[in-house]
């Protein structure tokens, strides 16, 4: 444990001289480019970016969550144009249609969920679902921000209380317990679903 605090200490010295002059405008950009292109290890940086500087820790959270929204927007563009026959290119069938199903029952869920979730889950995949489904655009960014939000903010308050060297041990679990992560995620999607579709106003057709 302390050879990884040690590593990580010296990665965040590194992102800070390198970031730290650039204020929270280089979580906002680096956040767009990992959600845009491809990914860049986002957490390190918000982390590195609290603490550094806790006071501060709700704006940098803010800006990466801004930045992950503004980011999925050419996505959103490439998986519009490029519409449901670019995700089966990139998926089985069957994988095709349960993707849909969530969409068509709750949209907003079905983005936001995948959103809180770290590498290497495959977000970029919703977000061109929810082009390619024709997602209503504010909503869908609402999602992302939502989301990332979340995500963010959960781990300002683990570095704030345990320091950098959670951001190791996090990855480290994800990675490790990714199928389950991924199961925890589909139930929850599926229960909040199911309570929703129960609460919701019947109609005379129902």
């Amino acid at each position: 444990m302390r050879t990884i605090e040690s590593i990580l200490l010296r990665y965040t010295g590194l992102i800070w001289a390198m970031l730290g002059p650039l204020g929270s405008w280089a979580v906002f950009a680096i956040a767009g480019i990992d959600s845009a292109f491809f990914g860049i290890p986002l957490d390190p940086v918000v982390a590195t970016y609290v603490y550094q500087k806790p006071a501060h820790f709700l704006l940098y959270v803010l800006m990466a969550a801004a930045g992950s929204a503004a980011g999925s927007i050419l996505l959103y563009v490439i998986g519009y144009k490029g519409g449901e026959a670019l995700l089966i290119k990139r998926m089985p069938r069957a994988k095709f249609q349960q993707i849909r199903k969530l969409f068509d029952r709750h949209e907003f869920w079905t983005v936001m969920f995948p959103s809180m979730v770290p590498p290497p889950f495959p977000f970029k995949l919703f977000v061109l679902a929810a082009a390619a489904f024709e997602m209503n655009f504010a909503h869908f960014l609402l999602a992302i921000f939502v989301g990332r939000f979340v995500r963010f903010l959960i781990l300002a308050f683990l570095v704030l209380k345990f320091g950098p060297v959670v951001v190791s041990t996090m990855a480290l679990l994800v990675h490790k317990h990714m199928l389950a992560i991924s199961i925890v995620l589909a139930v929850a999607v599926a229960a909040w679903v199911l309570l929703w579709y129960r609460r919701r106003p019947r109609t005379v057709s129902d």
